[in-house]
């Protein structure tokens, strides 16, 4: 029986996508090993989101080849598709899979056949398959792939494809096993949710009313979203909602309008700013999260500091910011006044302590407040306590010997904040 080891880079959707490649394998006669010098293949799931990503891809596959010299190296994901045409010559690269291929990648091991890359701009439907994953507290969903936008800092369309959305019954009847297997929560991912339904005539608001609707799922949790995909009927709808989870994560990337142009963003500053204070109004105790890229093209002195000035006076919770990282066939790489990489990263750093006395604030304006959670199939390595995570998006630990309330939703008041670590008590 060949065995294999696998990594994944990258985003939720990667994720969701390495455990859907890993069960086909299993079902299909391979075996997992977690020790990479007893595997046969090693398989990493790659992520192209950045220059950097790319060497830190090829880092890890040469590094598989030092510590077992006979594995075979199979790499797919967004570089496999994006790079196809000489990622074979080299030497430790020896199966090279697409975005949309790596579904079949247990076929194309067992006939040794060795490239299999799609052209993903001609793939118009979503690829409905199923996971059956009983290890996690959490299931994730994926619903849509692809992306139509063409932001001038991004290579992902190229990566992904143009946008395809899961059918709602695939929806529906994937969250409802999902229901019966045990799951309390299911997270909702993709490369970007937001155009769910925009190839198959239906809005993003249709897709949350069948979960809402027709599904038996107590919980469920929305991933990323582009701030003009939120309007007043979704806001007005989610408030409603006895599942909807009150955590929103916006996709903002910059907070000066110059550099949002220049990224070819169609939004404002003032306008998120002020869709961030009715989120707020609507929904109590809510989780705002965001992404801030740090030092794009053309980013000046004054340009950052009105970016600092808004993010300071924003109501986000926690942000989620790197520098920018120039990707090779990207607008942004031909683009004049690149930053410089220290400047980038003393930005990102201002940006970080801004987010940590966010989300300080935010959680102090928890303790003494009662909340639902979903407590963690597994406990904290270190403490040893039981784990749970609050509809609006809090990670406590409950001292507490009890094991049957895994995977149970359980009343809990948030007591202490310490080291990092929320403290809760059941209720």
């Amino acid at each position: 029986m060949k065995r294999f080891y696998i990594q994944t880079m990258g985003c939720k959707s990667n994720q969701f996508e390495t455990a859907l490649v890993k069960e086909n394998l299993i079902n299909n006669g391979f075996e997992e090993s977690d020790d990479i010098k007893n595997a046969d293949f090693y398989i990493l799931n790659s992520c192209s989101v950045t220059h950097k990503s790319d060497n830190e891809a090829f880092y890890l596959l040469r590094s598989a080849k030092n510590k077992n010299p006979a594995l075979k190296n199979v790499l797919t994901g967004c570089i496999a598709q994006i790079e196809k045409d000489k990622l074979l010559e080299y030497d430790f690269v020896d199966y090279v899979i697409g975005n949309d291929d790596k579904l079949n990648l247990y076929k194309f091991l067992k006939e040794e056949e060795t490239l299999c890359v799609s052209d993903i701009m001609h793939q118009d439907k979503f690829s409905e398959v199923a996971l059956s994953d009983l290890s996690k507290t959490r299931a994730s969903l994926k619903v849509q792939d692809g992306c139509d936008n063409r932001c001038s800092y991004c290579i992902i369309w190229k990566a992904r494809g143009k946008s395809r959305s899961a059918s709602l019954d695939f929806v529906v009847n994937q969250i409802n096993n999902f229901s019966k297997s045990g799951f309390k929560e299911v997270v909702i991912t993709g490369i970007h949710i937001g155009q769910w339904g925009k190839d198959i005539g239906l809005g993003f608001i249709d897709l949350v009313k069948a979960i809402e609707e027709r599904t038996s799922i107590e919980r469920f949790r929305l991933g990323s979203l582009n701030p003009t995909e939120i309007n007043d009927d979704l806001i007005e709808y989610l408030s409603k909602s006895k599942k909807f989870c009150p955590h929103f994560h916006l996709s903002l990337q910059s907070a000066n309008d110059k550099t949002l142009k220049s990224m070819n963003r169609f939004y404002s500053v003032d306008f998120y700013l002020k869709q961030i204070e009715q989120i707020k109004r609507t929904f109590d105790n809510v989780f705002i999260g965001s992404d801030i890229i740090a030092g794009f093209a053309g980013e000046t002195d004054e340009d950052f500091q009105i970016t600092v000035e808004n993010l300071k006076k924003s109501g986000l919770t926690q942000i989620h910011t790197f520098p920018y990282s120039v990707r090779k066939g990207t607008v942004g790489e031909s683009m004049p006044d690149q930053v410089s990489d220290s400047v980038k990263s003393q930005r990102a750093d201002i940006i970080k302590s801004i987010s940590k006395e966010k989300y300080s604030r935010f959680v102090n304006d928890n303790i003494n407040t009662l909340h639902e959670a979903l407590i963690e199939k597994h406990r904290d390595k270190h403490s040893g306590y039981l784990k749970g995570v609050t509809r609006n998006y809090l990670t406590v630990q409950i001292n507490s010997d009890r094991e049957d309330l895994y995977n149970t939703l359980q009343n809990v008041k948030i007591i202490d904040y310490k080291n990092g670590i929320l403290y809760a008590e059941l209720v």
